[in-house]
């Protein structure tokens, strides 16, 4: 059973091989980590990311793809996302963060990501850095 939501961040830096966040994935089995429909969005932009574009960036898309479960935002994700829009002021820039906080909140799930600061106004979010 998924017990962590990874955020974009984390999933970069395991692309990257990163040691601390390969040590923190390799103790887990492969159903308790997913990421967001939303993530996998943001990660698919290519040349923008930090991961860089063009085959390579494909190629570790195509891989992430295959080694995670990607989790349908769906109508329980939006509902979270409309409580903490309304209890939160709203903030352009922390949209999708919060659309992927509230995923993670709708599933009972801990948010795994190296930028904790944004995330820790919402409400009832347990959050870890694996990156640290």
């Amino acid at each position: 059973m998924t017990r962590y939501l990874l955020d974009a961040n984390i999933v970069i830096y395991a692309s990257l091989g990163w040691p601390a966040v390969l040590d923190r994935l390799s103790a887990h089995a492969i159903g308790d980590v997913a990421i967001s429909s939303l993530t996998y969005s943001e990660l698919l932009v290519g040349p923008t990311s930090p991961v860089g574009g063009g085959v390579r960036h494909d190629e570790r898309m195509a891989l992430i793809a295959e080694s995670l479960d990607i989790l349908p935002y769906d109508r329980a994700a939006a509902e979270a996302y409309g409580r903490i829009a309304r209890r939160l002021a709203f903030n352009r820039r922390l949209v999708l963060d919060r659309m992927i906080a509230a995923h993670a909140l709708s599933l009972g799930l801990t948010l795994v990501t190296n930028n904790a600061a944004d995330f820790a106004d919402v409400p009832g979010l347990r959050v870890e850095n694996w990156a640290a």
